[in-house]
């Protein structure tokens, strides 16, 4: 098959498997991550194939979903990649990719990079930032029945990796538990400058959040 090929049957096969995922990491989250990092790929020297096909399966088994079970993502992404007749080379590469795309806890570190991992995170991570990553965050945070904000709970900004797969905390917290760290973990000179107006769009809605949650005019 041809690149375009492998890149419609990974599409067909994603919008299959994710059809009853949950809202902020459904088809269209992987469309939107999708479309995000091919713009920055653009820009960089990538293999715009291992990009594609990396983002259309990053969160194709989430271990959010699976009983933190982060095995399950990699290996499904492997199966059908194999399957479908993609170069070992490039499986391989994919699967590293979807092994260290996600955003683990603060005091989590990676021995892998490439640069089409950098392009794939960073479209990811634009994903988690903004009127978008706002919308998945209190989705995300109804879909576990999570409080929207408590005040005696503070955010812990030093949670080991197991500590943030584990947390139960206000859905408030997340943003400074991972949201607003984004914009300086951004990769390329893309990401960083789409990142800038996100970021600024999350903390003008805190202040308005706060100011309405102590009731002031």
């Amino acid at each position: 098959m041809k690149n375009s090929d492998f890149i419609e049957v990974t599409i067909a096969f994603v919008k299959k498997t994710l059809k009853d995922a949950e809202g902020g990491h459904d088809w269209f989250h992987t469309e939107r991550v999708y479309k995000n990092a091919l713009v920055i790929a653009s820009k960089e020297k990538v293999d715009p194939l291992v990009v594609a096909l990396a983002a259309l399966l990053h969160d194709i088994a989430d271990a959010k979903f699976n009983d933190g079970d982060e095995s399950v993502g990699p290996a499904m992404a492997k199966d059908f990649l194999t399957k479908i007749g993609v170069h070992h080379s490039i499986v391989d590469h994919v699967v590293r990719i979807i092994e260290n795309v996600s955003f683990k806890g603060g005091n989590f570190t990676t021995s892998f990079t490439s640069k089409e991992l950098q392009v794939v995170q960073d479209a990811d991570r634009l994903d988690a930032i903004g009127a978008i990553g706002i919308a998945r965050c209190f989705n995300y945070g109804g879909f576990k029945n999570r409080p929207l904000y408590d005040p005696q709970i503070p955010p812990n900004l030093s949670m080991s990796k197991e500590e943030y797969k584990r947390s139960k905390a206000p859905t408030i917290n997340h943003f400074y538990e991972k949201l607003l760290l984004l914009k300086d973990k951004m990769n390329t000179d893309t990401a960083k400058a789409i990142a800038e107006e996100r970021h600024l769009f999350m903390e003008s809605f805190l202040a308005q959040f706060y100011k309405e949650w102590e009731g002031k005019p």
